[in-house]
């Protein structure tokens, strides 16, 4: 059996934060993604693709567009994109929206890959499973939970994701 090819799309959020001892602020260098699928020994083909690095406070529509796009250009049919927590059920949403015949996995991190007690590889770990096991859709998978793009929304207050 030959494995398909997983595409990981990159926005950034604070899954791919990094702290910067001389302004003392999270802020962007690069993606994590390439050590992490090294640590994690992944044996399948990952394409890791940079779209953007932006706190997802910041992202407007048509870095929303660009996300998007990615997804609907490529050969892969199982995609997982690493997006800031604040407004990833609005990226799911746009994607969703649009019926893809893939499988679409958002993911993220409450703490940065980076910093200690991080979140980070075990929401990714659950997204590159949940990739290859969901039926085509889009979906967010968070807090050892997988919802559905249309049924989901961040609780702000307690830190988590939840179904609506």
């Amino acid at each position: 059996m030959n494995p398909e090819s997983i595409r990981v799309i990159v926005t950034g959020g604070t899954f791919d934060k990094h702290y910067d001892e001389i302004k003392g602020e999270l802020t962007f260098i690069d993606t994590h993604l390439p050590e992490i699928l090294k640590l994690a020994r992944v044996s399948l083909p990952v394409q890791v693709e940079l779209n953007q690095l932006i706190d997802s406070l910041r992202m407007q529509d048509e870095n929303r567009r660009s996300v998007f796009e990615s997804c609907a250009r490529a050969s892969e049919k199982h995609i997982i994109i690493t997006h800031g927590t604040d407004t990833m059920a609005e990226t799911a949403r746009l994607i969703g929206q649009a019926g893809l015949d893939k499988t679409i996995v958002l993911t993220g991190a409450m703490i940065p890959y980076k910093i200690l007690d991080s979140d980070a590889l075990f929401n990714f770990g659950t997204a590159f499973s949940a990739v290859q096991l969901l039926p085509r859709g889009v979906y967010i998978s968070m807090n050892g939970r997988i919802f559905n793009w249309d049924k989901v929304r961040k609780n702000k207050a307690q830190g988590i994701f939840e179904e609506i």
